[in-house]
């Protein structure tokens, strides 16, 4: 069955960059995101991880931790690590999980259940569907997926902002609207009565009978 939000991310036991991870241990009591590649030492994926490199700091201020995977060994994730930094500038201290059994990108859904057990021989073309970002919460849920085309480099900030979203959210009875940003006004949802909101929020403006904007609540 395909992954969902909400499901719980499926746990695993795998070797990284940094040693044995049991992935729901990793995760803890945080934040975690969990992005995929289809190959080592491909162009799309090598700006793709220097630039998670360069805003490692970003997601640790959110109390988010981050590991990458790719389809290949981790004896071969140390020697891409060298041409991430020659390209981007920047050292990928987080850990890298090897998949070269595929089971992990089995377990997510990225490759069906008959793609051979082995990394070996295959090309990106063949793990296309491996490109995808998991933004898991502290109860271990599956929060937002998404999965990109191999030409299509990925955007880290939107993925900040999705976070921002989706954390001021789960504290709050709010939504945010199209393209919001930190800081900006938010959407009271449904489940709050008028009454109930000039309590929490204080004032809201009513734009229409079901959409009520309001000012961003504090921590």
């Amino acid at each position: 069955m395909s992954l969902r939000i909400n499901d719980i991310a499926p746990d695993f036991t795998a070797e990284t960059t940094q040693g044995e991870v049991q992935f729901h241990d990793w995760i803890g009591d945080g934040w975690a995101v969990l992005f995929s590649h289809p190959k080592n030492f491909t162009p799309v994926c090598t700006t793709e991880l220097g630039a998670m490199a360069g805003l490692e700091g970003e997601f640790r201020k959110r109390g988010v931790k981050i590991i990458g995977i790719s389809v290949d060994p981790v004896e071969s994730h140390g020697r891409w690590k060298n041409d991430i930094k020659t390209a981007t500038g920047f050292d990928v201290d987080y850990p890298l999980i090897g998949d070269k059994d595929l089971k992990v990108a089995k377990l997510y859904d990225m490759l069906p259940a008959g793609a051979g057990d082995s990394s070996e021989g295959r090309t990106p073309a063949d793990n296309a569907t491996v490109r995808s970002v998991f933004v898991i919460g502290p109860d271990k849920k599956i929060k937002l997926i998404l999965t990109y085309p191999m030409t299509t480099g990925r955007n880290f900030g939107e993925i900040l902002r999705a976070i921002d979203s989706i954390q001021l959210t789960s504290k709050h009875q709010v939504a945010t609207p199209a393209n919001w940003q930190q800081g900006e006004d938010v959407i009271i949802t449904a489940a709050v009565s008028n009454e109930d909101a000039i309590t929490r929020f204080g004032s809201f403006d009513t734009v229409l009978p079901y959409l009520r904007k309001t000012r961003q609540p504090s921590a």
